[in-house]
């Protein structure tokens, strides 16, 4: 279950990082748009980039999304990626969060391979706040 602060800040127009490892075992991290539902982090990527390979390998993740207002407001979460969605599902939701970051849909010519969603099942969630941290988990 994803939390409601974590939804808050998700939900907003806020960017996000996904840290992955690497096959060497070294730390990869992007920044990228998110999205979530009740029970994932949902990130889009192409299956063709090294983030997706990444975790076909090693399911394991890190997202971190702070506030653009106040960057000091932010929520991390660690988990794994328990499903990929590809095909037409992926194509859709890519256009829905360059709509939400854009106000556009996702160009067609920046698609280099089939879209993919990684739904991440967080482990943990904790939200820091103006310096003060919450660490429910």
């Amino acid at each position: 279950m994803i939390r409601d602060d974590v939804k808050a800040l998700v939900q907003g127009k806020n960017f996000a990082t996904i840290s992955t490892l690497l096959p060497s075992g070294q730390i990869q991290t992007h920044v990228v748009w998110v999205d979530c539902d009740d029970e994932h982090i949902l990130i889009n990527t192409e299956v063709e980039l090294r983030k997706f390979k990444n975790v076909q390998a090693e399911p394991r993740a890190k997202v971190t999304v702070w506030d653009k207002k106040n960057p000091y407001v932010f929520a991390e979460l660690r988990g794994r990626v328990v499903e990929t969605v590809t095909g037409s599902d992926a194509r859709v939701h890519i256009d829905s969060l360059a709509r939400k970051y854009l106000d556009a849909d996702y160009p067609d010519e920046l698609i280099h391979s089939e879209r993919a969603i990684l739904k991440i099942a967080p482990d943990s969630q904790i939200v820091f706040a103006s310096g003060m941290h919450d660490i429910r988990r």
